[in-house]
């Protein structure tokens, strides 16, 4: 999985973070946690504010949360 693999980390990212808003996530936290994934397979340094937002508006699609 890589950083434009958008849809597929939100997804993941609901699985393993159930609990969490993801409205309430900061980019650390959130960098950290994709990395983290299992079938992550990307340069870290790779990412950046822009490609984190897209994941966090797929993980609140994913999650259904309200804007």
């Amino acid at each position: 999985m890589k950083w434009t693999d958008t849809s597929e980390i939100a997804m993941q990212l609901a699985d393993e973070h159930p609990d969490v808003d993801p409205r309430n996530v900061n980019f650390v936290d959130l960098r950290n946690w994709v990395v983290e994934l299992p079938e992550f397979d990307d340069d870290p340094e790779r990412s950046g504010e822009r490609i984190l937002e897209a994941i966090q508006l797929a993980w609140m699609d994913e999650a259904d949360v309200d804007d």
